[in-house]
């Protein structure tokens, strides 16, 4: 029997609006289900929970998500989007308004990495 998998983010009452926010940096992205403790949200097609479990955890850069992108125009959009309010790294790293940690990337990441002078 085949088990879905998808990560539950832990938000402090901000559940709905962190999804609220996704969906509108993300397209294909939708609200499917919400209720005052869980909203269930789908990014491009990915299944996401948001749980308004309180203040006692919170999110850290032990789990982030990739955006792979295909060029400099969506690498910009995304970075751009995702700092807002939050907190811009380096080598692609940041962190938006809720905590969340993302990596903006190159689609072609692993190849650059392995030869910088291919990219």
């Amino acid at each position: 029997m085949k088990k879905e998998i998808y990560p539950c983010l832990w938000f402090n009452g901000k559940a709905k609006e962190a999804a609220e926010y996704y969906c509108s940096v993300f397209m294909n992205s939708r609200i499917t289900s919400e209720d005052p403790l869980v909203v269930m949200f789908e990014i491009d097609g990915k299944k996401f929970m948001g749980l308004n479990g309180g203040p006692m955890y919170t999110i850290t850069e032990g789990v982030s998500f990739v955006v792979e992108c295909d060029t400099q125009d969506e690498i910009d959009y995304y970075w751009e989007k995702l700092t807002d309010g939050g907190e811009e790294s380096m080598c692609g790293w940041l962190k938006d308004r809720f905590g969340v940690s993302w990596q903006v990337v190159p689609a072609d990441i692993a190849t650059l990495i392995r030869d910088p002078e291919r990219g």
